[in-house]
């Protein structure tokens, strides 16, 4: 296979050549790094962190966030020296070279669309269990797709149909992503309101109740092993999902007025303000009522409501499980616009076909690749449970973090002359430990979930060699 590297300057002027408009500025960039990461992993995966790691969470939940603002500062640097589409593509691309480049690019469908289609079936479960609470839920078949599991009235079980709430706000996202980036933007930043006050809502009830005798035993099931996919290790692996999206910011650095300045800013912004959230989120959810292993806390499909009813607020936990309902959309958004921003720049470098890259002459966004990907989510979601994937998602985001982080310390010396407009502090001690962080959560997602991430790997390198490598725009050079 050929390892050609595309300079960065080529890349810069294939940008400015057949681009996208420039219009989102750093308070949208951060609201739409917040979109992207504060949503089903928050108001869902708490529960699965306490099954995981009891009280430990809350080491899981900084050891995930370490790691991802580590990254963080890498891609601020990267990003704001290539400010186009592409996100971990387009970098791997000038730096280590095609093969690479294609491989994260795939790597990253796992990351983005496979991570959009599990988020619309989380949503649709909460919706599905809303409609069912008020008399007026789906027939069970249209609750669950095929590859999942209904229960009917009589307590038996049988293979569902079709998850129709999961397509359609699916479709609904899709439109949304059509019509416009600045819509979008608008429309993620209200939703992102909603999110933060219903969590800030509550931190205040929760957080007074905490009582220290909660977090003992801190750890219930030990610090976890490689491969084991349990204790702290193993629940940080999982948690890691809440953190996925924030480099969806450097995926429209393309769309940035400014984006030497403003990507660097929504990307540490973004971060910055969720962990924050989560630490004390996290704090008051184990302090206020438990979070042993197998106890009320893991078993509970809705955790932040099961608290606060738990706690004599009943009303305002349905009002923070509504709000999951109105703002999870919002995320399906940020993945989907991340994945059709990277599908955009693979196929305007002739690694995917050439209509991904058309832009609409009105809408000045990529619709056709946005449609595709809307169908494809949308079916994804509607054919498939939300935890088949989940921890595969988070591999092809680790595998796309670790070769940023090595792709950035190579241009250090391969490039120093370049402008560098943010520079990563201490390079080769915050790269290193990136790499590190990444490499040790991949390894505690567990050994299924490597394997389907290698058949992943697989797959990809041949659809490389049979398409990708001949089509490729830099297949004459040397």
């Amino acid at each position: 296979m050929n390892w050609r590297i595309k300079p960065l300057d080529l890349i810069l002027a294939t940008a400015e050549k057949k681009g996208l408009k420039r219009q989102l500025g750093a308070f949208q960039l951060t609201m739409l790094g917040i979109g992207a990461v504060i949503g089903t992993g928050i108001f869902v995966l708490t529960s699965v962190a306490a099954n995981k790691a009891g009280p430990g969470m809350m080491w899981s939940f900084i050891i995930a966030g370490a790691v991802c603002l580590l990254t963080a500062l890498i891609y601020a640097e990267i990003a704001s020296m290539v400010p186009v589409s592409g996100s971990a593509y387009t970098y791997s691309y000038a730096v280590l070279g095609e093969v690479i480049a294609w491989m994260v690019g795939w790597a990253l469908i796992l990351e983005y669309a496979v991570a959009a289609g599990a988020v619309a079936v989380g949503w649709a479960g909460y919706v599905n269990g809303f409609l069912a609470s008020i008399g007026h839920g789906l027939p069970a078949f249209l609750t669950a797709g095929p590859a999942d599991t209904i229960t009917l009235a009589d307590g038996t079980k049988a293979a569902g149909g079709f998850n129709l709430v999961a397509f359609l706000v699916s479709a609904f996202v899709t439109w949304i992503l059509v019509v416009g980036t600045s819509h979008s933007a608008r429309f993620t930043s209200v939703l992102v309101a909603v999110k933060i006050i219903a969590l800030t809502v509550f931190v205040v009830i929760a957080l007074p109740a905490v009582d220290s005798a909660n977090f003992e035993p801190m750890l219930p099931n030990g610090w976890g092993t490689p491969l084991s996919g349990v204790g702290v290790l193993g629940a940080a692996a999982s948690i890691f999902f809440a953190y996925v999206g924030f480099d969806a910011v450097s995926t429209a650095a393309e769309e940035t007025r400014d984006p030497n300045r403003n990507i660097p800013i929504g990307l540490i912004a973004s971060l910055v303000v969720c962990t924050i959230f989560y630490l004390f989120v996290a704090y008051a959810a184990v302090g206020a009522v438990g979070a042993q292993p197998g106890g009320a806390l893991s078993e509970s499909k809705e955790p932040l409501a099961f608290v606060l009813r738990q706690l004599g607020w009943p009303q305002v936990g349905n009002w923070v499980a509504a709000a999951a309902i109105i703002a999870l959309p919002s995320v399906v958004l940020m993945m989907m616009f991340g994945q059709t921003r990277i599908l955009f720049t693979m196929s305007r470098d002739g690694l995917m076909p050439d209509a991904l890259s058309k832009v609409h002459p009105r809408f000045h966004t990529p619709h056709v690749v946005t449609i595709v990907t809307g169908i494809a989510v949308a079916l994804f979601a509607a054919i498939f449970p939300v935890g088949m994937l989940a921890d595969i998602s988070n591999s092809g985001t680790l595998f796309a973090f670790f070769v940023v982080s090595l792709g950035v310390m190579i241009l250090r010396v391969r490039s120093p002359e370049r402008k560098r407009v943010f520079r990563t502090p201490l390079i080769w001690v915050v790269g290193p430990l990136a790499m590190a962080g990444c490499a040790l959560l991949f390894v505690s997602l567990g050994g299924y979930t490597i394997k389907l991430f290698l058949v992943w790997a697989v797959i990809g390198l041949v659809l490389y060699a049979l398409y990708g490598r001949n089509r490729s725009h830099l297949r004459d050079s040397k």
